[in-house]
Formats: C-alpha cells, structure tokens, sequence
C-alpha cells in the first residue's frame, strides 16, 4: 500500500470530521423538528442532505484505505453525494409542491451541468483526463440541479438557501479532488467540502419551519425563465470554439460528451415547446372567455391614453350604445361627455392623472353621452388608473348605462310625494313644498287644513269603493279652485291640505269657495252623496317651523269643526286656548255626574193672560270646581262628540221629575225636558221614561218631551213613531224652536205634539230671519197652531214689548227673563210659592 501524504491525511481527516458532524446534526434535526404547535414532522429534505453529508465524511476515507484508486472512489462517492444532496435539496420545505416540478427541475439542473460540464471539459486542453469525465458530469449535474431547484423555489426559503449552497460548494469540492487530489487544489478543495458541510448544517438546522408556499407562479413567469437556461448551452458552444481553435481535434470521449448535451438540450426544447403550447392553448381559452365576456357584459369599456384618446373599445358599444369603432377610437373622451357635465367630468379625471387617487378603488363619474343615435344617456363610469401596469398603462373606463335606473329613480321619487289614490301630493311633499315656500325670502303665503265630515258613513253604508270615488272627486274640485303655484295634498283619509302663495284675505276668500264646493251633491252611480267641510287657516310666518305651522292649521280645523258644519277658521292663540280647554272639559265630563258637579236650573212658563206659573223647563248645567258653570251651548256639544248624550238625558229627567215630586203646586203644573235624537229614537226610552214617572210618582200628562225642530226633517217617520210611542204613555210632546228651522207645515200635521214653543225669532225678527218677518207671521203659526189643538209657548219674551206681541198674536203662554229668570230648585219653588193663588 502507497503511504499517504501527510497532507492528504490532514485533508481527509478534515472533511471525516465535518462530514459526519453534519450528517448527525441535520440527520437528529430531520428526526426532531416540531412545527409551533407542538405537533411533530419529519423533514425529508434534512434527512436526504444529512445523508449527503454522511457520504461525502465517508468519501474523504478513500485517500486513506484506497489509495490506488482513489479516483473510481471518489467518482462514486461524489456520485452517492450528489443524488443524496439533489434529493434533499428538492424536498426541503418551500422548495417545490409536487414530484412532477421536482423531476422537471433536476431535469433542467441536467441541462445545465452537462453544457458546463462539457465546457469544463474543453477547455483544459492540455491536462484533459478521460477518465475524469465521469465525475466532472455528476459534479457539475448535480450543483446545477441544486443551483435550479433552489433558485426556481417561490419564495426561497431561508434553509433551503443554506443546504444549496453548502451542497453546490460540497459537490464542486468533491469533483475537484476528484480530478486531483495532491498538489496546490487539495486544500482548496477540501475547504470547498468543509465549508459546504457546514454550511448545510446551518442551513438544515433552523428549526423553524416555512409558511405554506404561495400560489404557484403565472406561466408567464414561469417560461420567462426558460431563456437564463440556455445560457450554459451557449458557454457549451463557445467551449467547443475555443477547443476547435486550440486544438483543432475532438476525441471520442468529447464528441460523446457533445452529443449527450446536445440530446439533453433538444429533450428540454421539447418540452418548452410542449410547455409553449400548452400555455398557448390556456391564452386561447382566457382570450376567448374574456371576448365572450366583454361582448356579453353590461358595461362598455374603453381604454384612454394619457390624453384621454380611446384607444380601445370594448364589442359591447355597438350593442349597448350604437357606437362603432370608427365614431370612437382616436377621439377625446370628453367629446362623448354632454357639456353640462364636461366640466365635473374634467376634474375627477384630472385628479385621477395627477396622482391622486393610487393605489385606491376605481373613481366614480356621472355624466351623460352621446350614444350612436345622437341622444344623451344618463351613464355612470368607473375609471380605475392602470397607467403603472406596464401591460395596460392606460386610464380603464367601464360606462354603464344607468338611464332605466335614474328613470326607475325618479318615478319611486315622484311616487314616493304622491297619494296613490287622489293623484294629489302626499304629506310628505306638503312638508317638502312648506319648506321651500318658507325658504324664500319675503315669500308670504297660507296653509289650510281641509276636514271631510260624512265621508266614514259613506264607506260603511255605501262601501269602500263609493268612498273612494268622493275622494278622488273631492280632489278634482279642488285642483280646479288653484292657482298654478298653488298646492293641493291629501294629508290621509278625510284630511286635505292647500298651500298657497297668497295672504290673508285672498286665503280666506279661497278657504270659503273650497267649502262652498266641496259641500255640492256628489252625483255617483247609484248613489248621491253630500259632504260638509271644516277649515283651518294658518299663516305660514305665524310658525317657528313647518311642523308648527301645520299644527297651527290643524288646531283652526278642530275649532272649526267644533264650531259646526262648513267653518272657516284662523289661528290665533286663542284657538289654542280654547281647544285645550276642551279637550280638558272632555275628560273631565265623563265622571261629572259621579262627582256630583251636575246640576239643574229651571226656567218658568206663565200663562200670558193672568201671569199664573203653568210649568218650568229644566235646564242642565255643569258647576265645573275651577272652570265655574259651563253653559249648555259648550256642554252639549262636547257630550255629543263623547258619546253621552242619553246618559245626560236619562239624568235630567230623573233628576227634574224628583225635584218636581218634591214641590207643592197643581196637578195640571208640568215639567218640561229637552232630548236628543239618539235617546228619543233608542226602543227602550219610552219604557225607561215610564220607569222613571213610577219611581217619583209622577202622573205622566205632567211632563213635556222637548224634541228640536233641527233634526226633524232628518227622519220625519221615526220621530212619529217615537212621539207616538210617548203620547201612548199619556206623556205630552212640544217642538221646541219652531220656526228656526226647515220644517214644513205639512208636517206639522202629522206630528204627534201637543205644545208648540215658538223660536225667538218669530218674536222680534230681523228683516233677514224670516222671510216677510213681522206680526203677520206670527200670527199664521199661533193660528195654526190653535187650530191644531196645540198649546203655543212664546220663549225668548225679555222685554214688555215682546209680551205685548205674543199675548196679541194668541199666545196663551210665555217663556223668558220678562217672565222669569232660570234658577236653582230651591229658587224655583220660591217663585212658586210667592205665585200661588
């Protein structure tokens, strides 16, 4: 056995040791490593480079034991190296996903070394070893294979970094000793082996492992990178030159060298060129999909250069707008604009060229253009700044067609300010239009507030649709009562509104037509249906805001419409005033009774011709604790708006009729009570009338029902009926106010009444009251009256001269404060008293 150089020695020892030190660090590292969850997993990649190493340490034992052939063992040791190290390098984590990229690559890595290898070859004419060949080949394969997996790995993980290099600079330490393994390459080389060692230790080492490799690259990338490969093919080429000139002669083992490169690169062309094909084919599948689409799509899109020139448009534009491309590429973008919005169009696109807007969503503009029939569709674009992608570098508009929408927009707009049924405008623009009417600076003007009275009995008697057709009438009347900037609004159901420009007087004077109007028959099939009116006025100054003047509005209606039927009424505060007042009094009636603040007073009727009291009539009142006594013509109506008008009728009569029990006077002395319709006209007042005459021992021909002679014409039939129904009990009857009212003579007749108490105004008329007023008239109906077998009762008699005119018309009885005042009951029978006899 050949001794061994004592430097040799060193070396080998050198690279034993750093060989298997690495091999146990990255072989234990590959066995332990531990993700951050604590969750265990084998690395493959550590192990196989750790292998490597484990190889290369054993390699360095060949000068030692084997040093006639050293070269054949160092050529298979750098062979079991090399696949060790190509092997782990492709399996480390990051460095590729699958089997197929790893063979690709150790594919592209073989191209590679066998044009550097080949040039390697070549060049050192001179000290050429044929024998060498063998290693130079897996030398310089596998730094090559390693140098592409690790490049070509997205991203490049740090340890995969360290272990390819530390591989590279292992293989090409081992391939030099290979070639020469004394002389002045040996320390070289084994520091080459040393530090690679080393280095993939490092590298292997780091425990931590990498994120979960990104998406894989795009083709472009990825055959963008095709033409750096064929570089080695070229220094192939080049090394073949030089040989040719130096040498002029190629051995076997050199043309054989050549022709295995030359397969090499013609396999790897190949497969680019299916690789090229491939992706050609997925360019014309995305082309067609993305044409498809963009000839599909809704949108039009145009591509602008810097100076807005469209220089591209989508197929889309024929379609949707009628644009060809003739009429739009080469123009400026803001010759489709229409001029009154040219100029916000400008500044957001300006802002867009100046920068302002990178990085950040695609910019909104809304404008209108021109389509190809030379019309103006309302459009909005989106243009998004794609001038840094180099591809593009344009400004992208996408123009949608929004007309449909805008139109859908302003019909919900215009819908949404309308009633549906009338036509008219809704609350909601009343308020709208109230607003801009205060707006204007000196602008005076008037709201009313209009209240429909009997349209809730059109719809129960006469159905919704009867109801409807009232409404839809009532707002024709009314449009045709305005001027052309005035307002009509139905506020909902029965409720109407009116703005007008105009001020007090010509308001009012508007206010009194609507009611005229509105209060005409309405002539509807099958059926004629007559309305009354209130209405409420308030200035539109008058108001802090537009909600105080409607309430101001809305409190004139109420009042108005506690006023009575067809009233025009005004705000003032003392509307207010009033209408708290009663809403208080309507709370407060209800237990009236309850608490005792009812009363009654009683009014006396004389015989005319000797003075002698012939009856009283009760009258009640409300003694309210704060508010003092409330008079009948307050309190009459709000117990009528509640509802308890019998109850207050049932009241005075029992009340009356026990006071009347308790008093000393004639048998022939009645009492008289006025009733409302609703209890007169109710099948249980006559049984409760007779209930009451028992309960106080009364004889029945001693009270008087009072029926007004307003509500007669109303339903003259029930009225006989109920009257009858009381003259069965031997219960008399009067007509009260007679001659206040329509009713007819005719009817007079089939009444069932036994007294008749004249209204005032037949006593002393106004030349207007009564059609040809005086005397003569009078004394028609006291005639009439005594021809009937009727008692006739003058009221309203307050002076000397009203007495005279009744006692010579034929009047037999009297009633008024010449005659005597209403008083308490215990004032009553005083007077009854000082009378008697």
């Amino acid at each position: 056995m050949t001794a061994v150089p004592p430097g040799s020695a060193v070396a080998a020892l050198a690279i034993v040791v750093a060989g298997l030190g690495a091999a146990a660090v990255l072989i234990r590292v590959a066995l332990s490593i531990h993700r951050a969850d604590g969750t265990f997993v084998a690395c493959r990649g550590a192990g196989f480079v750790g292998l490597g190493a484990l190889a290369t340490g054993l390699t360095g034992l060949i000068p030692r034991w084997a040093p006639e052939h050293r070269a054949v063992w160092l050529t298979a040791g750098l062979a079991v190296a090399a696949i060790c190290f190509v092997t782990g390098t492709s399996l480390l984590p990051g460095a590729a996903r699958n089997w197929v990229v790893r063979l690709r690559r150790m594919f592209d890595g073989v191209g590679l070394g066998v044009s550097l290898g080949f040039a390697a070859y070549l060049i050192p004419a001179t000290t050429r070893r044929p024998e060498l060949v063998p290693a130079l080949l897996i030398a310089a394969g596998g730094v090559a294979m390693v140098t592409v997996i690790v490049l070509r790995a997205r991203p490049r993980p740090v340890p995969a970094m360290w272990c390819g290099a530390g591989s590279s600079l292992v293989l090409i330490g081992l391939g030099i000793l290979a070639y020469r393994s004394t002389g002045p390459l040996l320390w070289p080389a084994t520091l080459l082996v040393v530090g690679g060692l080393t280095a993939s230790a490092i590298g292997g080492s780091r425990r931590d492992l990498p994120p979960p490799p990104l998406e894989p690259r795009h083709p472009d990338q990825y055959l963008a990178s095709y033409p750096l490969l064929a570089v080695p093919a070229a220094v192939g080429v080049v090394a073949a030159i030089w040989h040719l000139v130096t040498v002029r002669d190629f051995d076997t083992e050199a043309i054989i060298f050549g022709l295995v490169m030359v397969s090499v690169l013609v396999v790897r062309e190949l497969l680019v060129v299916r690789d090229i094909r491939r992706y050609a084919g997925r360019l014309r599948v995305a082309e067609a999909h993305f044409r498809s689409l963009v000839a599909g799509a809704t949108d039009l899109t145009l591509v602008l250069d810097e100076k807005l020139t469209v220089r591209w448009q989508s197929p889309a534009a024929a379609r949707l707008f009628g644009l060809r491309d003739e009429e739009v590429i080469g123009r400026e973008f803001r010759e489709l604009i229409h001029p009154d919005d040219a100029a916000d169009a400008d500044a957001v696109i300006g802002s867009i060229l100046a920068g302002e807007h990178e990085g950040g969503p695609p910019v909104l503009v809304n404008a209108r253009l021109r389509d190809g029939a030379q019309l103006w569709r309302d459009t909005e674009s989106t243009i998004s700044d794609q001038r840094a992608v180099p591809e593009v570098a344009a400004l992208v508009v996408h123009v949608r067609d929004v007309g449909e929408r805008r139109h859908l927009e302003r019909t919900l707009s215009r819908l949404s300010y309308l009633d549906q049924l009338t036509g008219l405008a809704n609350r909601r623009a009343l308020m709208r239009d109230l607003l801009a009417f205060r707006r204007r600076a000196g602008q005076q003007g008037t709201l009313l507030v209009i209240d429909l009275h009997g349209l809730a009995e059109v719809n129960d008697t006469r159905g919704r649709e009867i109801g409807d057709a009232v409404l839809i009438e009532v707002s024709r009347r009314i449009r045709g009562l305005l001027g052309g900037e005035d307002v009509a609004a139905r506020l909902g159901g029965d409720e109407f509104a009116v703005l007008t420009g105009e001020s007090a007087v010509p308001a009012y004077a508007l206010a009194t037509r609507i009611v005229t109007t509105l209060g005409e028959p309405y002539p509807l099939p099958g059926a004629t249906v007559t309305l009354y009116t209130s209405v409420g006025l308030a200035e539109l100054a008058g108001g802090a805001d537009s909600d105080d003047v409607l309430r101001q509005a809305d409190l004139a209606r109420q009042r108005a419409r506690q006023l009575g039927r067809d009233r025009v009424e005004w705000y003032d505060p003392d509307v207010e005033i009033q209408l708290h007042r009663r809403m208080e009094l309507e709370q407060q009636l209800l237990g009236a009774a309850g608490r005792g603040e009812l009363d009654l007073v009683f009014q006396p009727v004389s015989a005319l011709r000797d003075g002698r009291p012939a009856g009283v009539e009760a009258l009640l009142r409300w003694r309210h604790p704060e508010l003092g006594t409330i008079p009948p013509g307050e309190l009459l109506p709000i117990a009528a708006a509640l509802g308890i008008t019998a109850e207050l009728d049932e009241w005075v009569l029992d009340e009356a009729c026990r006071r009347l029990s308790s008093w000393t006077v004639r048998d022939d002395f009645w009492l008289s009570v006025n009733v409302g319709p609703r209890e007169l006209l109710t099948a249980r007042f006559p049984e409760r009338v007779a209930t009451i005459l028992r309960r106080h021992g009364l004889l029945p021909e001693r009270l008087v029902v009072e029926v007004a002679e307003t509500w007669i014409a109303e339903d003259v039939p029930a009225i006989v009926a109920a009257l009858a129904g009381l003259r069965k009990l031997g219960v008399r009857a009067a007509l009260d106010d007679f001659g206040s009212g329509q009713t007819s003579l005719s009817h007079l007749r089939r009444l069932p009444v036994d007294m008749l108490k004249l209204s005032r105004a037949l006593i002393d008329p106004p030349s207007e009251a009564v059609v040809g007023g005086g005397p003569a008239v009078l004394d028609v109906v006291v005639s009439l009256g005594r021809r009937l077998g009727l008692d006739v009762v003058a009221k309203g008699l307050e002076t000397d001269e009203h007495i005279a005119r009744a006692v010579a018309a034929g009047c037999r009885y009297g009633q008024g404060f010449a005659l005597g005042y209403p008083g308490p009951a215990e004032r009553v029978e005083a007077y009854l008293e000082s009378h008697r006899g």
